[in-house]
């Protein structure tokens, strides 16, 4: 492979391209993926950080970033890819939205300016293949072939709609009149849109995958990759807004979204929903035959701001595109912001140097989520910049008012919907660098606010749109008792109690998702913790230093919950090995000093000197000195990390040891040596200690004997402070001596033998 290998990976839905980007991503010491969708780049996230745990992954979007001080790989919405970070690997997905007049100007820069410094993959439909081989003549074409049939079954109503359909639509009213309606008929749905939160998103996701409920009713969010188990595609309707006008999908579009039923080698199936008339027969045939005109020209707009003036950044965004396989973005809310911006005489009188026409652009880059007219978003815009300007900061007495305007839980799905979009914009804003005092705190109190809303709305849809029990056949309810006698009263109170005791576990249920780290703990028997709620197990892995995790949680969770739960306890299972041998992961390294490290981390922090002797050969001045950055000492016998000689470390070593092995024999806490036999001295390096005869010594305390007998010429007494070190009871101390290369004399004093043993 090439230093800088491109590749294009093209065709329809449910080819797995993106999957396929993952897994080369992870094969790389470094990568970012770049995804269309929040929703789609959290689920992205979860599905690797059960495989790697968390410790080495970021999620970033414009609300929502989790960077770990030692991320390697970083999953990103397309527009909140960290541009400026250097990775081994590089995807963008859904490339052909460089053609959409709104955001296309984004994944057209992405196109053609990043790169991974080894390998760059973009994924998208194969519309974009000729003009992506004309713009990117040196690309690797991959076209993809779907693992399934996409079939037309024409029109049905809701009555006839098959179970594990997906319903769509494309505006919330729509979304939540046909919930109501398939509640009324089919026990219920869920609903996903771009509007709920991600922790609301995948509430509603994990009861339909949970099969808690059988259908699912979404915008053409669903269209962008989202892994749903969706066997049939209805479209309740075949227009949407695009932010200009009302207009009619593309037959791109629909075959985008009606892609999404079917998963890997199992067939799906597109209609229409009563009473939309069916597909014209030649739509159908573009869908089911994936044959679509090719995308001819590309969104783009000018990289090359000039900061001068308002006008001159005006000016500069105007500028015409370089070539005819583009054309400049038509509209976009943030120039829309900046030329209403730049009519204001407040700004203006402040926008007079290139680093303050330089903070409005940035202003004016804070997305419009709550869809208001746009003088009302420019407002708030405009207050932000005049107070970042004026006062280097965010008046955080003004914030507060405006976060506790939004902090309510007081009205139904419609106002939790807009509190949510409303709470986003200002999620956005703390993460803006340097405009909070105190930006974490700031962005800790808005997650929670929206952790809030979340929570609310999902409960609200869940008691709107789903009648939890019908599919199950529940049995028929007791007849009611008058209102006013004792019984009915009693009933209403334990009524009253469950819905509490619900709410309670559904909290708890949200907050050991987005718990830290830090949260869990592990006791010597592996049992995994939650704030004292015991969550589960470490079980053996396919590698000693790859425990798996075995969930054990609490009864009365929803399908749905548990698998969140799930994803959890794997994650933190992989953090909590990978965080252990964080000093020896061999991201960067490369030849000899890899490979010991790779060794190092299968042992668990030591190796023994001739299992790694053609790797320690060659090793150069650098490696050592990176070695020696890294606490790993190169000794006599061993070589060892002596951060994974501490307590703590050598408990959790200890503790995989007893995972991975029968009935091993481990040292006690605290010792500096234990006795061992021919079946338990192979297991002692992964304890941290190196085998000497009849007894397993401290691989750090090793050296020191050896370092200390080293100049003492034969014979000599063995110094008192060596007997300490090594903690050997007399009768096997001489084993031990002799196992280091020494014999005792005829007068008992000791002597190195000619060749140790």
């Amino acid at each position: 492979m090439s230093d800088a290998e491109l590749t294009l990976a093209l065709g329809p839905t449910n080819t797995g391209k993106t999957h396929r980007a993952v897994e080369r991503m992870l094969e790389h010491d470094s990568g970012m993926i770049g995804l269309p969708l929040r929703l789609l780049a959290r689920e992205v996230y979860d599905r690797i950080t059960a495989r790697i745990g968390e410790a080495a992954v970021a999620l970033v979007t414009g609300e929502e970033k989790r960077v770990p001080p030692r991320a390697r790989y970083w999953v990103c919405t397309v527009e909140a890819m960290p541009t400026e970070r250097s990775v081994d690997f590089v995807a963008v997905d859904e490339i052909q939205l460089a053609a959409h007049r709104e955001r296309g100007h984004v994944f057209t820069d992405r196109l053609l300016r990043l790169r991974g410094r080894r390998e760059t993959w973009f994924l998208g439909a194969d519309t974009m293949a000729p003009i992506a081989r004309s713009l990117l003549p040196g690309a690797d074409l991959h076209r993809q072939m779907r693992f399934s049939q996409l079939r037309h079954t024409g029109r049905s109503g809701l009555g006839g709609l098959p179970p594990r359909t997906a319903v769509v639509a494309f505006s919330a009213d729509e979304v939540y009149a046909l919930a109501a309606r398939l509640r009324a008929r089919r026990g219920g749905a869920a609903v996903v849109l771009g509007a709920l939160s991600p922790r609301t998103r995948n509430a509603q996701v994990a009861l339909y995958q949970a099969r808690e409920v059988q259908y699912i009713v979404a915008t053409d969010a669903i269209g962008m990759g989202l892994n749903l188990d969706v066997d049939h595609v209805a479209f309740a309707s075949l227009r949407k807004f695009d932010g200009k006008d009302q207009r009619y999908l593309s037959s791109p579009e629909l075959a985008q979204i009606a892609g999404r039923a079917g998963r890997y080698k199992r067939d799906g199936t597109f209609g229409t929903l009563n009473p939309l008339p069916g597909l014209d027969e030649r739509v159908v045939r573009a869908i089911e035959e994936h044959r679509f005109p090719a995308v001819r020209r590309l969104v783009w707009r000018n990289a090359g701001l000039d900061f001068e003036s308002p006008e001159a950044l005006i000016a500069s965004l105007a500028v015409p595109p370089p070539g005819e396989a583009f054309e400049r973005v038509e509209r976009a809310d943030d120039f829309d912001a900046l030329r209403a911006l730049a009519a204001q005489d407040a700004v203006l009188e402040r926008a007079t140097t290139p680093d303050r026409v330089a903070l409005l652009w940035e202003v004016c880059q804070v997305p419009d989520f709550r869809k208001l007219l746009l003088a009302r978003h420019v407002s708030l815009l405009g207050d932000v910049f005049v107070q970042l300007v004026d006062h280097g900061r965010l008046d955080p007495s003004w914030v507060e008012r405006q976060l506790d305007r939004i902090d309510r839980l007081d009205a139904e799905v419609d106002g939790l919907t807009a509190r949510l979009s409303a709470i986003r914009v200002w999620t956005y804003i703390s993460h803006r660098a340097g405009w909070l005092e105190d930006a974490a705190g700031w962005q800790a109190r808005t997650r929670a606010i929206e952790d809030r809303l979340g929570d609310a709305l999902h409960q609200r849809l869940v008691e709107r749109f789903v009648e939890i029990g019908k599919k199950r056949g529940r049995a028929k309810a007791p007849e009611p008792a008058a209102s006013g006698s004792p019984f009915a009263q009693l009933r209403g109170l334990l009524e009253e109690v469950r819905e509490d005791e619900g709410e309670a576990s559904r909290r708890w249920v949200e907050d050991a998702i987005a718990a830290p780290h830090d949260a869990f703990e592990v006791d010597d028997a592996g049992v995994i913790t939650l704030r004292g709620e015991r969550v589960g197990r470490l079980v053996r892995g396919r590698e000693l230093a790859q425990p798996e995790a075995r969930p054990e949680l609490p009864d009365g969770l929803g399908a749905g919950a548990r698998s969140r739960l799930e994803r959890r306890v794997h994650a933190f299972a992989k953090d909590w090995a990978s965080t252990l041998l964080a000093p020896l992961d061999d991201a960067g390294a490369g030849g000899a000093l890899r490979g010991l490290l790779y060794q190092l981390r299968a042992g668990l922090g030591t190796v023994l000197r001739e299992e790694a002797a053609p790797q320690l050969a060659a090793l150069d001045d650098a490696d050592l000195e990176e070695l020696a950055r890294r606490g790993v000492v190169i000794g006599a016998r061993s070589a060892y990390a002596r951060a994974l000689l501490g307590s703590e470390a050598l408990a959790r070593r200890a503790l995989l040891v007893r995972l991975f092995e029968d009935a091993p024999r481990v040292p006690k806490p605290g010792a500096v040596s234990y006795p061992i036999d021919k079946r338990s001295a192979a297991a002692a390096p992964a304890l941290g200690f190196v085998p000497l005869g009849p007894q397993a010594v401290r691989a750090d305390l090793v050296e020191r004997v050896s370092e200390a007998l080293a100049p003492l010429e034969s014979p000599f007494e063995l110094p008192a402070p060596v007997r300490s070190w090594l903690g050997v009871p007399g009768k096997r101390l001489d084993g031990v001596l002799r196992a280091l290369g020494y014999r005792r004399t005829a007068s008992g004093a000791w002597a190195a033998r000619a060749e140790p043993s």
